[in-house]
């Protein structure tokens, strides 16, 4: 693999496009835009919705594989959506179908509490946005329901939907504003108002200095799992020793990712320990500044 050099962080920063997760979760967390998203989306409209979590992760047994939904929110009805941007085309079409039963299910475990009767069980929507198509029908949108073999216009009733955009698509049947949306991710320019203020939301967030401190942060994380392979901890053993060695493997990263982008002038000393939750003068003995 070829080395990334430690400039080549600000450069990924500045070509990030709302189809990228860390920028989709930062512009999503704005209210209205979630809201209108939905709306445009599900053809409906909400009053008011929440976010429960700023990153809702969930973990249902300790032994069983966790899920962190990237935009996790709920309207005033208790209605819950999960709206993730999907730009990996997995060479196993059963992925991504899989993938959200998985979600699906874990968020049912999450809501429902021991003794509660199943009627409890939210009314769910779990949106995937794709750069690509999952189902290669060149629709832009692809809405699944359980329905009866025998009778398809018999709904099971469960309140589950799971919904598929596909960027590349063609456009008939979806709403303009969303059309416009899809091609914005595609990299055409922003029409309409809704898309035009997203875009202003991205370049918003890009001019972040907080946001961008914490890109550049996980960018450099994610640089050396990928040269180094496994992290420090993730060797066989007892699982307690595991957890414990991915804790420390996380926390020795990030210093260094912070320590590389202090020792390049691309951060302060100052902004670098803030982003560690420590002083400046602990953070130069731990990283040896």
């Amino acid at each position: 693999m070829e080395k990334k050099t430690i400039p080549d962080v600000n450069k990924v920063w500045e070509n990030l496009t709302i189809a990228d997760n860390f920028i989709f979760q930062k512009v999503m967390r704005k209210k209205r835009l979630c809201k209108r998203l939905i709306e445009q989306i599900l053809r409906i409209k909400i009053r008011k919705i929440m976010f429960p979590e700023t990153e809702k992760g969930i973990n249902i047994r300790r032994d069983s594989k966790s899920v962190r939904l990237d935009v996790y929110v709920e309207d005033d009805k208790g209605t819950l959506y999960d709206i993730e941007m999907q730009t990996t085309d997995y060479a196993d079409p059963a992925e991504l179908p899989k993938r959200t039963r998985y979600y699906q299910a874990m968020m049912d475990m999450d809501v429902l509490n021991k003794g509660e009767f199943y009627t409890k069980l939210r009314k769910t929507y779990i949106i995937f946005i794709c750069t690509f198509d999952p189902f290669d029908r060149n629709l832009s949108q692809y809405t699944f329901r359980e329905t009866c073999a025998e009778d398809a216009t018999l709904e099971m009733g469960d309140e589950t939907t799971k919904i598929f955009l596909n960027s590349k698509g063609r456009r008939e049947g979806i709403d303009r504003d969303l059309a416009a949306l899809l091609d914005y991710i595609e990299g055409k320019a922003p029409k309409g108002k809704f898309t035009e203020t997203i875009a202003d939301a991205v370049e918003v967030a890009k001019e972040n200095k907080e946001m961008k401190v914490e890109y550049m942060t996980y960018y450099m994380e994610l640089r050396r799992s990928e040269e180094r392979g496994m992290e420090k901890g993730m060797e066989k053993g007892m699982e307690k020793g595991r957890m414990e060695g991915r804790k420390e493997g996380r926390m020795e990263g990030r210093m260094e990712a912070l320590k590389s982008l202090v020792v390049s002038k691309l951060l302060s000393l100052k902004d670098a320990a803030a982003a560690a939750g420590m002083s400046e003068e602990k953070f130069k003995e731990i990283a040896d500044l």
